[in-house]
C-alpha cells in the first residue's frame, strides 16, 4: 500500500505544479454573465471567477488572480471540470469537493479532481483549495459579497 500512497502523492504534486505553472482558463471574460471575487485572508489568495451561464448551463468559465500553487491549481482544475455542466450539477460537485477536502471522501467518482484529495494532508491549505469553488458558487448565485474561506 505504501507504493500506492507514494504514487498518489507524486501525481498530486505533478498535477498541482502543472496547473499552477500553466493554469487553464486564466483570463478575464468580457462577456461573462456572472462574476464574483474571492479572498483567502489566511494566505492572501485573491481570485475573480467569471462564468457565462445560459439556460442553466455553465457555457464558459475562467479566472484571474494571484495566490499559492494550490489555490491557482484548484481554480484551473475547477474551470476544466465545470464547463458544460448544469448549475445543479456544479453545486453538487462543489459539495462533493468540499466534503472530500474537509470531511470524508464522497461516494462518487470525481475524476481528475481526485488529485485535490492530497490537500487533506495539509489542513491549513484546505481553504486555499476551496477558495475558487466558493467563489464560483457566489458567481452562480450572483452574490454581491466577496467569497471568503473564513
Amino acid at each position: 500500500m505504501r507504493d500506492t500512497d507514494d504514487g498518489l502523492r507524486e501525481l498530486y504534486q505533478e498535477v498541482i505544479f502543472d496547473h499552477n505553472r500553466n493554469p487553464r482558463n486564466f483570463r478575464a471574460m468580457e462577456d461573462a454573465s456572472n462574476r464574483a471575487d474571492g479572498h483567502n485572508p489566511l494566505c492572501g489568495d485573491q481570485l475573480t471567477v467569471y462564468a457565462r451561464v445560459s439556460d442553466g448551463v455553465v457555457q464558459e468559465v475562467s479566472f484571474i488572480g494571484h495566490g499559492c500553487a494550490i489555490s491557482k491549481a484548484s481554480a484551473s482544475l475547477m474551470t476544466e471540470a465545470v464547463r458544460g455542466m448544469r448549475i445543479d450539477e456544479v453545486e453538487t460537485l462543489f459539495g462533493n469537493i468540499h466534503a472530500m477536502l474537509t470531511e470524508a471522501h464522497p461516494d462518487c467518482d470525481l475524476g481528475k479532481l481526485e488529485v485535490l484529495s492530497g490537500v487533506r494532508e495539509f489542513p491549513s491549505r484546505v481553504k486555499c483549495a476551496t477558495l475558487a469553488w466558493h467563489t464560483l458558487h457566489n458567481a452562480i448565485i450572483q452574490a454581491q459579497d466577496t467569497a471568503v474561506t473564513e
